[in-house]
Formats: C-alpha cells, structure tokens, sequence
C-alpha cells in the first residue's frame, strides 16, 4: 500500500450522544427507512443495545448513537444549550416528508419555503430540504 494513502482518512460513521440509543436509532431507521438497528457497546461486540445502538443505509453509510448520561437537549434556536451539529436530509416532496416525519415523533421547530427544521426525539435538530 501507498503510505500517502494510508494516511488520509475514510468517512466511518456520525456519532449522536443521546438517552436512549435504541430509542433514537429507531426513530432514524424509519425517518429514513433504513433497516432495523444492530446494538453494540463500545467496542462493537453485540449487547443488550444498553449503550450504543446503529443503522446502516445505503452503501454503507452509518449514524450511530450512544448513551450519556448527562445528555441535555440543544434549546435551538436558543443556544443555551448548542446544537453542536445537525443533519441535513434530501427529499423530493417536502410535504409529504413533513407528514411523515410528525408521524414518527419528530417535532416543527421551524419552517421555511424549501426546507423545514425538526427536533428528533432526544432533541437533536435536523432539516428536511427539498431538492
């Protein structure tokens, strides 16, 4: 192998801190309708789910989720407590995605004409985005 190569990074996975792993991990797979979550505790090995929890989509791309217990929810658009990051999600009929997603748990935080925010439900915001 080429030691250049070698050195630089590969994309692996999106790390959400959270209450619940499984809880959130679920709420994703079918936000994005994805296959059920695979449990895990820090080091991979299969668990209970206490602690981590992960889904997989297509071509391998990953969002996992792990326990904190001191976890606080971000208070966007107040930055109290900061978002740190948020996910961006392409659709193709806003409405029908905005539908879906209220009906799975997520909650309007706020809407605008070609994307709306949401809050999942440990608070994480994300965007719906008409493409």
């Amino acid at each position: 192998m080429n030691p250049a190569t070698t050195a630089v990074p590969r994309f692996g996975s999106v790390v959400l801190d959270c209450p619940d792993p499984r809880a959130l991990a679920d709420f994703y797979a079918r936000l994005l309708d994805w296959p059920p979550t695979k449990a895990g505790n820090d080091d991979g090995a299969a668990d209970d789910g206490d602690g981590w929890a992960t889904i997989e989509g297509p071509g391998g791309a990953m969002i996992e989720f792990q326990r904190a217990g001191d976890y606080r929810r971000p208070t966007w658009p107040d930055s109290e407590v900061p978002q740190m990051f948020h996910l961006d999600l392409q659709v193709d009929d806003l409405e029908a995605a905005h539908e879906r997603a209220l009906e799975i748990g997520a909650k309007l935080l706020d809407r605008q004409r070609s994307f709306r925010v949401y809050a999942d439900p440990a608070g994480h915001p994300f965007c719906l985005c008409q493409t």
